[in-house]
């Protein structure tokens, strides 16, 4: 008879907090046009911020608590160069999933918040590079880690981004029309494509903006934080 002791239940709690935080987060996206039109742009800004960030709180700190849990797959850690992997595959993780094509004053809803479409910097390696950065981060982590609640976790990371690549692409089809069809033909989902193919050409000048700068000063700071971010962590008792 085979042995599932290893199949713990903090495996089924992830799941659940993941789809939880996908509902929410891709359901009020789908809800923006009508969001802003009842209650403006800023307002709705803010009222994504204060369901997404405290759910994604509690996705990193029970994902942390309960990394090690279930079934050890593979144990590279130790390995020559594999810390270095790790750590190099999550600061370019974290390009992706935090371009410089968002505008932070936007984000913070300073700035009147809109959907832009664009084609510069990172979009003219990939359309989704928030896909992409959590694929690599997966790939990362999952090399560190090598355990069953690390795959079944990146398993539920990469669905929830795959849909947002459907489910985006569909929202500005339904605002851009045209314009949008367009810009896919000129650009790509799968990293590279579109400038493998000569639709686009990578110019870096795009890249020397504050945004990316802030971006690696953020990687640094999370570098230095990660023992103290570990450690808080345990403390809530997850």
């Amino acid at each position: 008879m085979t042995d599932f002791s290893w199949l713990t239940a903090s495996h089924f709690v992830m799941l659940g907090l993941l789809l939880v935080f996908a509902i929410a987060h891709s359901g009020l996206a789908a809800l923006r046009p009508k969001g802003e039109a009842l209650i403006g742009p800023r307002a709705y800004r803010v009222l994504f911020a204060l369901v997404s960030l405290p759910l994604a709180s509690v996705l990193i700190i029970y994902f942390i608590n309960h990394r090690y849990d279930g079934l050890r797959l593979w144990n590279l850690q130790g390995t020559v160069g594999i810390q270095t992997t790790v750590w190099l595959l999550s600061a370019i993780s974290f390009l992706f999933l935090y371009p410089a094509t968002f505008n932070l004053l936007e984000v913070a809803a300073i700035a009147k918040p809109q959907v832009h479409l664009y084609e510069t910097g990172i979009i003219r390696i990939t359309r989704h590079p928030q896909m992409v950065g959590q694929v690599i981060w997966c790939v990362a982590h999952a090399l560190w880690l090598g355990t069953s609640f690390m795959v079944v976790t990146c398993a539920g990371l990469i669905l929830h981004h795959l849909f947002a690549v459907w489910h985006g692409d569909r929202r500005w089809r339904d605002r851009y029309g045209e314009a949008f069809e367009a810009l896919r033909q000129r650009t790509s989902v799968i990293p590279f494509k579109a400038i493998v193919q000569g639709k686009q050409s990578l110019k870096l000048q795009e890249f020397i903006r504050p945004a990316y700068l802030g971006v690696s000063a953020f990687v640094l700071l999370f570098w230095w934080a990660h023992p103290l971010l570990i450690r808080a962590t345990r403390a809530t008792g997850w």
